[in-house]
């Protein structure tokens, strides 16, 4: 299964042809697009239920939709010209997400934790405070540096209330995101060899995922809330 050269050619004719009279005039060739996304998605989710639970059932629920929400945004462009989705892994156990963006010039993946909520992200924060010995040792693997290269995330600006400034891992303690992402070229995104290669990169992130599971499942005394 591979991305087709129509489907980026459709996205690369969008943007200058974002209007509905364009677009409804080309409503073929945008199906014909978004099924070939459907359809790698399908691939993607097939193969890493291999080695992980993807709770995400199918393409079509993974991709999100072309249309943009312009009621309350200063963009009033009626479409997202790219398809992109996301896969859940198996709540409460597995946590964390991936992502991917297919977008002419603008091509990644994407996997980590956007947006924390409170609990946890506090419960995250305790761990690293406890056990940043631990969490320097796996953001420093080679293999994730090599595909990801440095974790990526909103900061807070000195240090995260409950915490001293003058903590050792004060550097991990401010991050609010835990997010890692890796770009493709055009060319790469329509090689028969994507499909294997993000699902590669993807496995790269296993080992924080899994720590992550632990840590989010289990309290300060490792006893589980789940």
């Amino acid at each position: 299964m591979r991305i087709e050269l129509s489907t980026l050619v459709f996205l690369k004719k969008l943007p200058r042809n974002n209007n509905r009279e364009w677009f409804l005039k080309n409503k073929d060739k945008y199906l014909t697009a978004q099924a070939n996304a459907q359809q790698f998605f399908d691939a993607l989710i097939k193969m890493m239920n291999e080695h992980d639970r993807i709770q995400t059932v199918s393409g079509k629920e993974a991709l999100f939709r072309i249309y943009n929400d312009v009621r309350f945004s200063k963009d009033k462009t009626p479409y997202n010209p790219r398809f992109a989705g996301s896969l859940r892994r198996q709540k409460p156990e597995l946590r964390g997400g991936y992502y991917l963006w297919i977008k002419p010039g603008n091509c990644r993946i994407g996997c980590g934790f956007t947006y924390p909520n409170p609990e946890d992200l506090l419960r995250i924060r305790k761990d690293i405070a406890i056990n940043s010995t631990d969490w320097k040792k796996i953001l420093n693997t080679k293999a994730l540096k090599n595909t990801f290269g440095e974790m990526q995330g909103d900061r807070v600006k000195t240090s995260p209330k409950g915490f001293p400034k003058d903590h050792p891992a004060i550097e991990l303690l401010r991050y609010k995101q835990f997010w890692f992402e890796r770009s493709f070229s055009d060319a790469e995104v329509v090689s028969p060899n994507f499909l294997k290669e993000v699902n590669a990169s993807f496995k790269k992130i296993r080992p924080l995922f899994d720590y992550m599971s632990e840590v989010l499942t289990t309290n300060t005394n490792g006893e589980s809330i789940i």
